[in-house]
This record gives C-alpha cells, sequence and structure tokens, in this order.
C-alpha cells in the first residue's frame, strides 16, 4: 500500500482542542505535500468555516464540506459537486422538530440560519468563527428553490438520542442523519456522506481506493473511514470508530494527524 491521498476531518482531529493545527502536523502535512501526496479536509463544517485552515495548509486539491454534500476548490472556491435537501422536506423537519422544541439551524452555502439567536447558536458560533444570521427558517425555506445544505439540531447528546429513531422513521433514506459532536446532530441529503464524498474525490484524481488513508473521530467519519484503503481513528475517539478503523493514532491533543501522516505516509 501507498498512500498518495489523505483525508483528515477537521474538529477534534487536525484541530487541537483550542481550535488551531500544532506545528508538528503542519509540518507533517507540508512534507506530505512537497513528496506529492495529495491532502484534504472532509468536514461537516461549512466552507466559510473551513477554508482558513485549507489556506493556512496551502492545500491545492479540493475539500469536502457539510459531510459530503459540498465538494469545492479549496482556495477559489469553485463548486464542484452540491447535493442539498429539497426545500420541501427541510421545511417539513425544521416544523416537526421546532414544535418540539428542538433547536435547529439551516445551512445555505456559507449562510447559516436560525429562528432565534440562543446560548447553543453562541456557542457554535464561537467554535466555527461564523456568524449566524436570525429569520425566520420556514419563510426563508418557501424562498429557497432548491434546498439546504444541512440542518442542524443541538441538544445535550441523551435527548438528540432519543429524536434519532423518529427522525429515520419519518424521513428514512431521505436524508443522512449523523453525529460530529455528542451535541451536534447533522441531517444532510440522504445520498451523500464524507465517505461518498472521498470516493468521488479519489475518482476525480485517479487515486484507488486501498491508496486513500481517512483519519478521523466521530460518527460522521466512519463512512470514510469506512472506505480509506487505510482508516484512521484518532486516539480521543468514540469506541464505536475505533472499532471500525484499520489503526488508531494517538489524541488530537498529541498531535494525532501527525504521527499518522509521519508513520504511514512520510515512511
Amino acid at each position: 500500500m501507498t498512500i498518495r491521498l489523505v483525508a483528515m476531518d477537521l474538529d477534534d482531529t487536525l484541530l487541537r482542542d483550542d481550535w488551531t493545527i500544532s506545528p508538528r502536523v503542519a509540518n507533517a502535512i507540508q512534507k506530505a505535500q512537497a513528496q506529492g501526496i495529495k491532502v484534504t479536509i472532509a468536514t461537516g463544517r461549512m466552507p466559510i468555516s473551513m477554508r482558513p485552515y485549507a489556506v493556512q495548509l496551502g492545500l491545492d486539491v479540493p475539500v469536502i464540506s457539510y459531510h459530503g454534500a459540498m465538494i469545492q476548490q479549496a482556495i477559489s472556491g469553485d463548486i464542484l459537486f452540491r447535493r442539498v435537501i429539497p426545500s420541501g422536506i427541510a421545511s417539513e423537519i425544521v416544523r416537526d422538530v421546532s414544535e418540539r422544541g428542538i433547536y435547529a439551524q439551516i445551512y445555505l452555502k456559507d449562510r447559516v440560519i436560525t429562528q432565534t439567536i440562543n446560548e447553543w447558536s453562541e456557542e457554535y458560533a464561537r467554535i466555527a468563527s461564523v456568524r449566524i444570521e436570525e429569520g425566520d427558517l420556514l419563510s426563508l425555506l418557501s424562498q429557497e428553490p432548491e434546498g439546504v445544505e444541512k440542518i442542524l439540531l443541538i441538544a445535550e447528546e441523551s435527548e438528540l438520542d432519543q429524536w434519532v429513531p423518529w427522525l429515520s422513521e419519518c424521513y428514512g433514506e431521505t436524508v443522512h442523519i449523523t453525529k460530529s459532536k455528542p451535541y451536534f446532530l447533522e441531517i444532510t441529503e440522504g445520498s451523500v456522506n464524507k465517505g461518498v464524498a472521498l470516493a468521488a474525490l479519489a475518482e476525480r484524481l485517479g487515486i484507488p481506493q486501498q491508496d486513500v488513508m481517512a483519519i478521523g473521530d466521530s460518527f460522521n467519519d466512519l463512512e470514510m473511514i469506512q472506505y480509506a484503503g487505510l482508516g484512521v481513528a484518532m486516539g480521543n475517539a468514540r469506541q464505536e470508530i475505533k472499532e471500525q478503523a484499520d489503526i488508531v493514532t494517538v489524541s488530537n491533543e498529541e498531535d494525532g494527524v501527525a504521527e499518522a501522516i509521519e508513520r504511514y505516509v512520510l515512511s
């Protein structure tokens, strides 16, 4: 196996807990790129929140955002692939969760909108370094002809876990439901996930599956870890993810991405 493409999750994987990239990780990525290895980010974040890190690392390949619902050029932002939740379905979901008192945000390209700003939205804005708009979600969706990239529900993990079976029963294969953090329930169009997007990117680059390495920590990384020829779970990953990975590296605070690249790519 010769790794030619490395895909990394962003939060709790590439980034330390203070949302910065360590010098060792940056150095390992730059060395890999200097050897002709393609390196990309695969995140649930919106493009505008991910792009500063792509610029910092000088990534020269398309990057994956919205859990695979969008692939775009890292620096220019040119969209190569986009798959949305149709406005009608998105409106139904927003209406249903709002009636049950669940906090929701909708995402439209580089915009994130919520009904009412609260402590959840303020925390999200701090983590993602984005501005959250306040607006009537159903009215906005009625005016959007195509749909939205993502719906995010935020609540305590125990509460979110209660809603997953209900959402799955109501919307079936229409949407893909996953977690990026214990308190973030992410909803995207049903045919996309990070694994599907990574496979499409590898094919675009002419790189076979066995030459792909994917690194992640949470449920939304599972499909790309399973797809990759070498699936890597972070030391801080959920146990369920570690069990599905080929190898487990150290945590994001211990430069786990650098450890994996140094051991399995640069050597």
